[in-house]
């Protein structure tokens, strides 16, 4: 070192990296100070059980992007030759943790370090330091070859830039040598993507005690209740009936929280909403459940969530089966299949499929209805369904006819999210069948805004994608204004008897 440095400690305790990392390093916290780092609980856990690939589910704010930047920054000043390289969901993120995470901790690092390793390259996105060692924060990292690499909010890569998170997949990921370091870290973001993927993938493996290779994924997780700071004791917290419900069902599954968590758990819901198991999940199979960010529905559905409205709703054989559609062929073709039990809207089955011409869909119902041991009450298509021009020579209600089946035909707005507000305000008289409806139910959950990229907001319009088709049926019930006592529709265009 430099006659100018202030460490004073034995060369081997120095040469420990772990203890670099606790005793080097500056960071800001949350509070916006200058603070010595020390990993926390979740951060000294996941060095303890560290591979060569991770993928990483958390809660909100445990610092694992600001722990591998460290790491990396760590690599680079003290092995020469090393690239690393960290990845962001978005440009201005990159920016920040660039400059919170990587430029400030090197700029307060002691001077004789400095001086024996100096940045002979320091731009707005790239440390280059004079042993050769360099590292770059960015939204992509497809070129050049890395040492380490992490992705930070991986989920919501996936979830609003699928083409950026398959370009990670097939080129950053393919940039680490076998046998480096990959860190992939992300709060949950719904049922599909890259994330999800290998989430899956790396806890079945972490569940059957299956042997690791240097090309295998490790599964951590990092619930919201491990972290010390998740406390409030605070004795006005009222907790209500549902709320011990929920931490009741957490107890059955061994995790039994303390007073003060619950009333952080308690008050923290009260802002974050249908946001809250996804930012802040107790299990891994709660992170995924939860609605993803954009979502319509996201609040509706914790709450039916929460009031146990999505649960075991078995099929009423004494009472009538509607269902409600929306039509494809290319697209897919989706039904709900619906009773009205004990004043709730009751969703007993969801199907859906593509590429098969009206008949199909026809006779899966017919079949199903006897299978079940049904009465079938209305049909509801929504109002492009006797369109003489939609992918049949008679349109779709005569070819219907042909078979028996008369549908009503109903109205929905012009405007799409006035149809959106409008099953929004139905959704509390909703109850779910949750096997039934699992995949509606995920196509619900995923029913979100489309991204504007270019201005980095929710554009007001939802993105049509595979999980829009299950959502529109669900629309076309929502404006049905359904007469449970009639078991009638109005407004419709067309009047047509039921068989």
């Amino acid at each position: 070192m430099a006659a100018s440095s202030t460490i004073r400690v034995e060369e081997s305790q120095f040469y420990d990296p772990r203890w670099r990392l606790s005793n080097l390093y500056w960071i800001t916290d949350k509070r916006g100070q200058r603070v010595k780092f020390e990993p926390n609980t979740a951060q000294l856990q996941f060095l303890d059980d560290i591979h060569n690939l991770n993928i990483i589910l958390k809660a909100r704010q445990l610092g694992f992007t600001t722990l591998c930047c460290l790491v990396y920054l760590d690599a680079c000043v003290f092995t020469p030759d090393t690239r690393a390289g960290v990845i962001a969901h978005r440009l201005d993120d990159a920016k920040v943790i660039f400059r919170d995470k990587i430029k400030f901790p090197y700029d307060q690092l002691d001077e004789g370090i400095k001086n024996a390793v100096p940045a002979s390259q320091d731009s707005a996105d790239t440390l280059t330091f004079r042993n050769n060692s360099s590292i770059r924060v960015s939204t992509s990292m497809r070129s050049g070859t890395l040492q380490y690499l992490h992705v930070s909010e991986f989920g919501k890569i996936c979830a609003q830039f699928p083409e950026k998170a398959r370009e990670i997949v097939s080129g950053a990921l393919n940039a680490v040598n076998a046998g480096e370091f990959i860190a992939i870290e992300s709060t949950a973001e719904g049922q599909e993507g890259p994330f999800y993927e290998m989430t899956q993938r790396a806890r079945a493996k972490a569940d059957s005690g299956t042997n690791l290779t240097s090309l295998d994924y490790k599964f951590h997780f990092f619930p919201w209740w491990q972290d010390p700071d998740y406390t409030l004791n605070d004795a006005s917290v009222v907790i209500g009936e549902e709320d011990e419900r929920f931490f009741f069902q957490l107890a059955s599954k061994g995790i039994k929280l303390t007073l003060a968590q619950k009333r952080w758990y308690v008050k923290k819901s009260e802002t974050a909403g249908g946001d809250m198991k996804r930012e802040y999940p107790s299990t891994p199979e709660e992170a995924f459940e939860q609605a993803l960010e954009g979502s319509y529905f996201a609040h509706q559905i914790a709450a039916a969530t929460k009031q146990r409205r999505i649960a075991g709703f078995p099929l009423n054989p004494r009472t009538p089966v509607n269902t409600f559609w929306d039509l494809g062929r290319n697209d897919m073709t989706t039904i709900w299949l619906h009773q009205f039990v004990n004043g709730f809207h009751r969703f007993v089955g969801y199907y859906e499929n593509s590429g098969e011409f009206i008949g199909h869909y026809v006779s899966w119902l017919k079949e199903w209805g006897r299978d079940n041991d049904v009465t079938f009450g209305d049909h509801y298509v929504p109002h492009d369904g006797d369109r003489e021009s939609l992918w049949l020579e008679n349109g779709t209600l005569a070819v219907m006819a042909d078979l028996n089946f008369r549908p009503r035909v109903v109205e929905r707005p012009k405007v799409k999210t006035n149809a959106i507000d409008t099953a929004r305000s139905i959704f509390p008289l909703c109850q779910f069948d949750e096997a039934g409806c699992q995949t509606g139910l995920k196509r619900l959950r995923h029913y979100r805004k489309d991204w504007d990229d270019e201005r980095g907001v929710w554009r007001d319009r939802p993105r049509h994608d595979e999980n829009s088709h299950g959502a529109d049926a669900f629309l076309t019930f929502a404006c049905s204004n359904f007469k449970p006592d009639t078991g009638t529709a109005m407004p419709v265009r067309k009047k047509v008897s039921i068989v």
